[in-house]
């Protein structure tokens, strides 16, 4: 439930990308009133349109630099791939005392790339809100998406400590938990917790894809919840993923060289009938979905 107590945290927030994580952040702000003014930027005349009719959007420019100029916040909300150059087109126009933040799920790079023509003065702090659905686009987002989801943010220790607490304000108000880690720790995390799993969706439903048509009907139409569940993961956006897996290059290669290990040890089980083997994985591993439960992070969208 909005928290009738929140008040204004900026006067002006420029949004760089209005999909399902930029288009819910703005329904934040409008439900709260958290900021005066949102100026709105993105690569799409239709997006920009859609934020406008959706309501979500003050002000809309196809120009970077436009939206951002004498806003107190700049959140970047476009695939990780575009960082460096949404820098190119704004660092120019960012002025001392701006705050710079985005939303990537991953940090290392993200830091390397937002610190890329940093104006001297202008507070970078690095978040992920971990939320999210299988959906995007504008139309796709909704203000209780980060409520109960946690929201890690990765400042330096060189970063503005006023900054930082406008930021988790920010996310407090959005109904997130707030965490803060190390760039690196952030990664090898999330590498585990989010990026693994979605590149072996893409992977299990790409195999059901080459099944010959007929076995691939009866898939489709008997799916149980694994595989259904594995089909809303893989739905994601395409674009995002592709950015997130090959940013985070090495903690993701070093968890998916791991789960290759424990796979093989899994089938080496299965072909000699080492069923106490399968057992004690498997009671294993249910204790893992209770503390997921436990910890509050089950919920119909992810």
């Amino acid at each position: 439930m909005p928290d009738n107590s929140k008040t204004k945290l900026f006067d002006r927030i420029a949004l760089i990308g209005i999909g399902l994580i930029g288009s819910s952040v703005a329904r934040v702000i409008k439900r709260d009133k958290l900021v005066d003014h949102i100026a709105v930027t993105a690569r799409s005349e239709k997006s920009l349109e859609t934020a406008v009719r959706l309501g979500i959007a003050d002000s809309i420019t196809l120009e970077a630099a436009e939206a951002v100029k004498d806003a107190d916040i700049v959140m970047i909300c476009s695939p990780i791939g575009t960082y460096k150059e949404v820098m190119e087109k704004i660092a120019h126009v960012l002025r001392p005392g701006t705050i710079l933040t985005d939303v990537g799920s991953v940090k290392s790079a993200v830091v390397r790339d937002l610190n890329f023509n940093l104006p001297e003065g202008v507070h970078l702090v690095p978040a992920h809100p971990v939320a999210g659905t299988e959906h995007s686009g504008p139309e796709a987002g909704f203000s209780e998406l980060f409520e109960g989801r946690w929201c890690v943010i990765t400042p330096s220790a060189a970063t503005k400590q006023s900054a930082i607490d406008k930021v988790a304000s920010f996310w407090r108000a959005a109904g997130s938990n707030v965490e803060f880690m190390d760039p690196d720790h952030h990664d090898q995390v999330m590498a585990m917790t989010s990026h693994l799993p979605h590149l072996i969706a893409y992977t299990i439903v790409g195999t059901a894809m080459d099944l010959e048509e007929s076995l691939m009907d009866e898939v489709i139409k008997y799916s149980a919840g694994g595989f259904r569940d594995f089909t809303r993961i893989a739905a994601s956006d395409p674009t995002m993923w592709r950015d997130v897996l090959l940013n985070n290059k090495n903690a993701v290669l070093e968890v998916l060289q791991r789960f290759n290990e424990d796979l093989t040890a899994l089938q080496r089980a299965i072909r000699w009938d080492e069923g106490g083997t399968l057992l004690d994985l498997f009671a294993k591993t249910r204790a893992i979905r209770r503390g997921v439960i436990e910890a509050r992070q089950e919920k119909l969208y992810d």
